[in-house]
């Protein structure tokens, strides 16, 4: 099949890789559209060491689910993570964690920039007929948007700030403001800011974020600047959330984190069926965060695009509309 292949940090177009072949209990996806996200920039510079076809974000038309019949010919999206179900960690209700884990398109299993994709049937999640793929390829940012609040309980009596009003900070954002707190999204790029103000979102750079004025800060930049300015905006015992990944070391001074007593949560991966419903209810819009679509043979362009500063997001065309 044609796919995009990453390895020792560079990427080239590839029509010789091996088309999934599902065991019982998995599915093949022909992939429709798949997004490009932070996780794959940060793949591609080292971030963590992987070869094979890289990409998370999709949706696809399922073709083969062998024991499954059901979902043939369904249009899907996929959870990301594949797990064994039998491990301490999975037993212990922390699947996402599995120790012997594969992760689409980041750890030991090959992903969505390509034409097809496997599966477990257990991963996938049926689309409504009435959100398009344009819409639905933001469920896994959707979701991992939603965790937060799966993590921390968060209502209208709370202060919060989110750095960084990206692709991810926009969703963040967009999530957060449901739980109808006081919320403030800061960023550098006016493009980005204005798509939440027109939402109803206080929006500012980082000079409109007050010291230890707030109960929670959300750090969605990816750079340790992110970090220092969430850091800062924390009141004592309040609660930082890291959704960014980060190629190489940062550098973070623990004795205010200390001394304040703050909490850090690291959070990635969340909830798909509520993600989906968000979206099928047209609650959270994502279309204006697309900068530009590409085809699957120009994957690397789109790369190169999405790296560029203050790109949203970019789709690839897989090669199937639904």
């Amino acid at each position: 099949m044609r796919a995009l292949w990453l390895e020792d940090r560079t990427l080239r177009l590839r029509e010789d890789v091996s088309r999934p072949t599902p065991p019982p209990g998995e599915a093949l996806v022909r992939v429709c559209l798949a997004g490009v996200c932070n996780t794959d920039l940060e793949l591609v510079q080292g971030y963590y060491r992987y070869a094979g076809v890289p990409g998370h974000e999709f949706v696809g038309v399922v073709e083969e689910a062998p024991g499954a019949e059901e979902w043939t010919g369904r249009r899907v999206v996929g959870e990301i993570n594949v797990v064994c179900g039998e491990c301490v960690t999975c037993r212990a209700g922390r699947a996402t964690h599995c120790e012997r884990r594969t992760v689409l398109g980041i750890v030991n299993r090959n992903g969505a920039f390509a034409t097809h994709l496997a599966l477990p049937v257990a991963n996938l999640h049926a689309v409504p007929d009435g959100v398009p793929d344009d819409i639905a390829v933001f469920t896994e940012p959707t979701a991992a948007a939603l965790e937060i609040q799966e993590q921390v309980k968060i209502g209208p009596r709370d202060r919060v700030v989110v750095v960084g009003a990206g692709k991810l900070g926009h969703l963040v954002a967009r999530t957060l403001a449901t739980t109808g707190c006081d919320l403030l999204a800061v960023g550098r790029s006016p493009r980005p800011l204005a798509l939440l103000a027109e939402c109803g979102i206080r929006t500012g750079t980082a000079e409109a974020v007050t010291d230890r004025a707030f109960d929670m800060a959300v750090e969605c930049t990816g750079n340790p600047e992110g970090l220092e300015i969430a850091r800062r905006a924390v009141r004592p015992r309040g609660t930082i959330v890291l959704k960014s990944t980060y190629h190489g070391r940062t550098s973070v001074d623990l004795a205010p984190i200390v001394v304040d007593e703050i909490t850090l949560i690291g959070s990635r991966c969340g909830p798909f069926a509520p993600a989906l419903d968000l979206l099928a209810q047209g609650d959270v819009d994502p279309r204006p965060l697309v900068d530009e679509r590409y085809d699957l043979s120009e994957t690397v362009a789109a790369f190169e695009h999405a790296a560029r500063p203050g790109t949203l997001k970019v789709l690839v065309d897989c090669g199937v509309r639904s």
